[in-house]
């Protein structure tokens, strides 16, 4: 991953909380996930329009901004799931009350 500046697991941070924060026994964690995956997609094409003066010139850009954006996914994805593999023991010993994500 590039170089991040000193707030940035801070913020990740923030939004994972907010997630934790919103399951309950009838919002699942599928579900919580699948709304941070939505918000966070259109984040990210709000930040991509507001790089362009035009939608046909978003649209020129639409391809390589999906790449872009599947790319980083994928490494930062990747980064954690290895993360999750080393510590798996330490990670999900948690008692099952406070089944967050760290």
């Amino acid at each position: 991953m590039q170089h991040v500046d000193d707030e940035f697991y801070e913020r990740a941070d923030q939004h994972i909380q907010l997630s934790n924060e919103q399951i309950t026994d009838q919002i699942g964690k599928g579900k919580v996930s699948a709304s941070m995956l939505y918000a966070t997609s259109r984040f990210n094409a709000w930040i991509s329009a507001c790089g362009w003066n035009t939608g046909t010139e978003l649209e020129q850009a639409k391809e390589e901004t999906i790449q872009y954006f599947l790319a980083e996914y994928r490494k930062m994805l990747e980064e954690n799931l290895d993360d999750y593999i080393e510590n798996f023991d330490e990670y999900m010993s948690i008692p099952p009350e406070s089944e967050n994500i760290n």
